[in-house]
């Protein structure tokens, strides 16, 4: 799967985003509306995480869905 399926699907995909990333808000979930740079920017504020690292997590993540 790529990333365009995920965003093309968003509303389907919300619910395994918060499961991967729980700590999470759903209101940020929301915000991130299907754009990769926005989700990986709010899991680098949620999470204190680099770029790369949120980046690296989104790429696991749709590896596996």
């Amino acid at each position: 799967m790529n990333w365009d399926t995920i965003e093309g699907n968003w509303k389907q995909f919300k619910g395994d985003i918060k499961a991967h990333w729980g700590d999470l808000t759903d209101d940020e979930v929301d915000q991130a509306e299907g754009n990769r740079d926005k989700l990986v920017g709010k899991i680098q504020e949620r999470y204190g995480l680099a770029k790369s690292e949120a980046e690296r997590q989104i790429d696991e993540f749709v590896a596996k869905h």
